[in-house]
């Protein structure tokens, strides 16, 4: 068997990246109600201005970046929140207007409504 031998330290251009890019799904709940969907997720450490809920080409993103805690008297650390990141796919049948969100206790509460369904209506004909 052929040995490798890796460099002690590979010289390259690339930044570092890896911290930035790691992040947390956070866990979400989906229920349907009369008029629309409403998304609950598990945002624990994250405060409302740290919240930011988009919707782009029929995706609903999710980022959020918890507050960090107290650390002047840290001695040990062996957890570390990171910044949440989800996305779902929205049907047609979700009124992107219309999307609300709040924050309360760390649940962040997501709420999509229905299109309304196009009522039928009478085309009046008039006289020529």
């Amino acid at each position: 068997m052929k040995e490798t031998t890796i460099p002690a330290k590979a010289e390259t251009n690339v930044p570092d990246t890896r911290e930035e890019s790691r992040s947390l799904t956070p866990a979400v709940d989906i229920f349907e109600t009369g008029d629309g969907l409403v998304v609950v997720a598990d945002v624990p450490g994250v405060e409302t201005g740290t919240v930011d809920v988009g919707v782009e080409k029929n995706v609903l993103t999710i980022k959020a970046k918890p507050v960090p805690g107290r650390t002047e008297d840290l001695v040990l650390q062996e957890y570390r929140l990171l910044p949440y990141f989800r996305q779902f796919q929205l049907s047609d049948m979700v009124d992107q207007e219309h999307i609300r969100a709040e924050m309360k206790y760390g649940v962040l509460t997501i709420h999509l409504p229905k299109v309304a369904e196009k009522q039928p209506r009478k085309i009046a004909v008039s006289v020529a």
